[in-house]
């Protein structure tokens, strides 16, 4: 079943661009280990917040992914622009209008 992952990263003062150009670096690895979306985004009403949104084929496969060094290595780098302040929601999806 389909695990979506989706939440709002709290980053520090001026730092959101920064944040948005290290989450979106171009990369594969993530798509051959079951990733099927990640979107990085950001809403100006809130401009020390970074928007994720992502699509795996699996929960098991997204908790995979944190052990990759690729993206340990990511996440460390990312880790001191954030401010802590972080929400989001994880959910089996079940279907979509848009897909057969």
């Amino acid at each position: 079943m389909t695990f979506a992952n989706v939440g709002r990263l709290g980053v520090q003062p001026g730092a959101r661009d920064q944040v948005i150009e290290m989450l979106t670096r171009p990369g594969a690895e993530l798509g051959r280990h079951g990733c099927l979306l990640y979107e990085v985004g950001f809403n100006d009403e809130q401009p020390d917040s970074v928007f994720v949104s992502e699509l795996w084929e699996s929960a098991e496969a997204h908790r995979a992914s944190l052990q990759l060094p690729e993206v340990r290595a990511a996440i460390a780098e990312v880790m001191p622009l954030l401010s802590g302040d972080h929400d989001g929601h994880r959910f089996e999806v079940i279907g979509s209008p848009l897909r057969g």
